[in-house]
């Protein structure tokens, strides 16, 4: 065989092996940085949104996950109350938003101020808080 038609079969293995891992939506549970905090988010009219009741912006690109871990467009969910876990970024905007599922959202104490993550110790790789 020709060299470079090992490349090409090589190529094509390693795209079907890739295709055949597991969906996102059969993961187990999903990692949350140690940054992200719980709220409570209504899209009103993006980037608008209200977080814990008060007026906030999603930053541009912010990216907004559902229960499935899909991307989801803030305009579909106008309107909806969600109860997620979310990072700002420097400039104080919405930057990362993941709406939880029923085990995640049982997954608590969960910090829901910066305060909170600060005083609480996280353990990553069991995604839990304490508090100290």
């Amino acid at each position: 065989m020709y060299p470079m038609y090992r490349c090409a079969i090589s190529a094509v293995a390693f795209v079907a092996a890739f295709t055949l891992a597991a969906p996102a939506s059969a993961q187990s549970h999903r990692r949350f940085p140690a940054d992200a905090l719980r709220g409570e988010l209504v899209v009103t009219q993006a980037p608008a949104v209200q977080l814990n009741g008060q007026p906030a912006s999603l930053a541009p690109g912010a990216r907004i996950r559902g229960e499935n871990n899909l991307l989801q467009l803030s305009a579909s969910l106008t309107g909806q109350t969600l109860i997620v876990n979310y990072t700002i970024d420097s400039y104080g905007l919405v930057k990362d938003v993941w709406i939880l599922d029923a085990a995640e959202r049982a997954n608590s104490p969960w910090p829901q101020t910066p305060q909170d993550a600060a005083r609480w110790s996280f353990d990553f790789g069991a995604q839990t808080w304490s508090r100290r």
